[in-house]
């Protein structure tokens, strides 16, 4: 395994938490040099496998072993109860994932669509889905004509259940663009 420093910190770097051997990503970092004093490193990083946040000082030279994250394609198959099952399109393989693991955004994902299955020494512990989706609104007041105000919103639901605010020309079988991230419209299809 290769071994960075905590100089070497950026948004996105995936090191190995000394205290309990859990993979953690970098989510802000801030390197500091007091007037009086040695410098230090002021990180913000979430624990990959509890999820939860730490904020911490590291001396610039304190070396971290790097952790690889193992991200496999896999398509959404079907939801039963708490348990989510992707397929592996390598070997037709059915995984099981926690509802816990698939994260909020998931809502988006529909049956078919190809995720990234992470996990950490053979543990799942995330999903990430496509950034931007296009969905079918099934359910929305009547748009009107000439009413073509962008600023204004109405709700709306998607074929995948998830709700979310539309501009007011949006018509039930519409199709759209969805940002996954912000779960914000995007434009019509």
């Amino acid at each position: 395994m290769a071994t960075i420093t905590a100089g070497d910190f950026r948004n996105g770097i995936i090191f190995e938490d000394p205290k309990n051997q859990n993979p953690c990503v970098v989510v802000e970092f801030q390197h500091v040099k007091p007037g009086k004093g040695a410098a230090f490193v002021r990180t913000k990083y979430r624990n990959l496998i509890t999820g939860t946040v730490l904020e911490t000082s590291f001396n610039p030279t304190a070396k971290f072993e790097q952790s690889m994250v193992d991200r496999r394609d896999m398509s959404y198959s079907y939801e039963d109860g708490d348990l989510y099952y992707f397929m592996d399109n390598e070997t037709y393989d059915q995984v099981p994932v926690n509802k816990k693991d698939v994260g909020d955004n998931f809502k988006f994902c529909k049956e078919g669509d190809m995720c990234k299955i992470l996990s950490y020494k053979g543990k799942i512990f995330g999903v990430e889905i496509p950034t931007f989706v296009e969905l079918e609104v099934t359910e929305t007041e009547p748009g009107f004509k000439g009413n073509t105000a962008t600023n204004t919103l109405k709700p709306a639901k998607l074929e995948t259940g998830a709700e979310i605010r539309v501009p007011m020309f949006i018509n039930e079988g519409e199709k759209i663009r969805i940002d996954t991230r912000t779960g914000e419209y995007m434009e019509r299809v």
